[in-house]
């Protein structure tokens, strides 16, 4: 015999009914090198929109997702040791890094270690 399942209810809108809502990258994580930048993390990704240009390999073969760029920020405000931690191809990459080095901080205390997700959403 089979047996009915009674629907379960619950506070939480139905997958249907639910309007779509994507978090922009600045919403994701808190960055604590972010302070250091003039106006915040949402000015600092502000800037980091506004100077990708999303690679035409990546574009043409639909490649989305997130790069991850590691840095020092050094105590007068320079970034040295830039490097991809995580690279999803088509010339991505190449453009997180690239956008990584025009990002100017202000000067802290002491060096600090960082990575910075950057993200390729067509």
């Amino acid at each position: 015999m089979a047996q009915k399942k009674a629907p379960i209810k619950t506070d939480a809108p139905s997958p249907e009914t639910a309007p779509a809502q994507e978090a922009p990258a600045s919403a994701q994580k808190a960055i604590p090198v972010a302070e250091y930048y003039e106006g915040g993390q949402d000015a600092m990704y502000a800037f980091i929109i506004q100077e990708l240009k999303y690679p035409i390999l990546a574009k043409r073969n639909r490649i989305q997702g997130q790069c991850i760029v590691s840095f020092t920020l050094n105590t007068d405000g320079t970034l040295s040791g830039i490097k991809l931690v995580k690279n999803i191809g088509g010339g991505c990459g190449e453009e997180a890094l690239r956008v990584a080095r025009l990002l100017k901080f202000k000067k802290p205390d002491y060096a600090i270690l960082t990575s910075l997700p950057i993200t390729f959403k067509l």
